[in-house]
């Protein structure tokens, strides 16, 4: 039977060596978790700077994708001013006239009559109420006749696009917060609303004939649209008007889109 060595000590004593401790055991190594791939927060900062990046350049293209030019909307309107109709109506009906004749934005222009009475609708917007008729809507602009006879007010909103309220008949009041003087805008007048700013704005009736305004908006328009009906769901629950609201306006945009204007 093998024996455990001895092993002699300095002082002459023999100690017995002492093999593995009964019971001891060896460290388990731990096996390594299986590694996870990329966190959802960071998988969703990707998409966001992603996002965001794709926001950011196409608005620094978005001017590429106008038909109109508000200056040149502002001389359409006074021209048409200067003609010294005898009705709003026949007002209106010449500058729809003058835009459907003009070859680069004539084909992108609601094609309905502005005497069908299916084609208006009221909106209720930021506190405000009146009656619009779209000329055209696609993602980057929209062009509207909007107004009321009886007079309104309410708040702008402070929106993703450059407003052009470009005043036909009557006048329009507003200000901004701090002003202490309203802004009076009278027939023939182009009120610029700048992307993100905000206003109070009134549109009396002070000569009897209420307020009708050219409306150009330039900029990102679906944004828009969440204010522009918010008061017909939440507020009047006016649900045909918001159905006829939502179906004019996508049946003018996809209409634009498919021949190619944004």
């Amino acid at each position: 039977m093998s024996r455990t060595p001895r092993k002699s000590t300095g002082n002459g004593s023999v100690t017995r060596s002492l093999g593995p401790v009964e019971g001891s055991k060896r460290p388990l190594s731990r096996s390594k978790a299986p590694s996870k791939g990329p966190g959802l927060l960071t998988v969703l900062s990707a998409l966001f700077v992603v996002f965001a990046g794709i926001i950011a350049a196409l608005d620094r293209v978005r001017a590429n994708f106008y038909i109109f030019e508000p200056a040149k909307l502002h001389a359409l309107t006074r021209e048409a001013l200067a003609q010294n109709h005898n009705s709003t109506e026949a007002l209106l009906d010449d500058i729809l006239a003058r835009l459907h004749a003009d070859d680069k934005v004539g084909r992108y222009l609601n094609t309905r009559s502005i005497k069908d009475e299916n084609e208006w609708m009221f909106n209720n917007a930021g506190g405000a109420m009146g009656s619009m008729y779209i000329i055209h809507a696609s993602i980057t602009e929209y062009l509207i006749f909007f107004g009321t006879p009886i007079g309104t007010e309410g708040h702008t909103g402070r929106h993703t696009a450059d407003d052009y309220f470009h005043i036909l008949v009557g006048e329009q009041h507003a200000f901004s917060a701090g002003a202490l003087e309203a802004e009076v805008y009278a027939p023939g007048s182009q009120h610029h609303l700048r992307r993100g700013h905000v206003k109070q704005y009134m549109m009396p009736d002070a000569t009897g004939g209420g307020c009708w305004a050219l409306e150009l908006a330039q900029g990102w328009i679906p944004p828009m649209m969440p204010f522009g009906l918010a008061d017909t769901l939440f507020s009047t629950l006016d649900l045909p008007t918001f159905v006829v609201t939502a179906w004019i306006t996508a049946r003018e945009m996809a209409g634009n889109l498919l021949i190619g204007k944004f």
